[in-house]
């Protein structure tokens, strides 16, 4: 089996993944946890990270497409400073 295709088997939904990394992240904030499993739970947050990442980017791109089929006008950026009262 390839290593693509291995990954690709492995690679959990956006909801699982950020499941997994809240619960990823609890564990290292408790600070109790040996230096190895702490390296290996941090590389697992990382790709959880990029799996969620890319499941964001692509639902973002689906949701350009929709609206460009149905005339829409295109995504805008969010700019946080554009809702503060003035």
């Amino acid at each position: 089996m390839s290593t693509r295709k291995a990954e690709k088997e492995a690679k959990p939904d956006f909801e699982t993944a950020m499941r997994d990394l809240e619960e990823l992240v609890d564990r290292l904030e408790q600070g109790d946890l040996p230096l190895e499993e702490s390296l290996a739970a941090f590389e697992r947050g990382v790709m959880l990270t990029r799996s969620c990442q890319t499941a964001l980017k692509e639902a973002e791109q689906k949701v350009e497409i929709l609206l460009k089929k149905a005339g829409e006008h295109a995504a805008e950026d969010f700019d946080p400073d554009d809702t503060k009262a003035s």
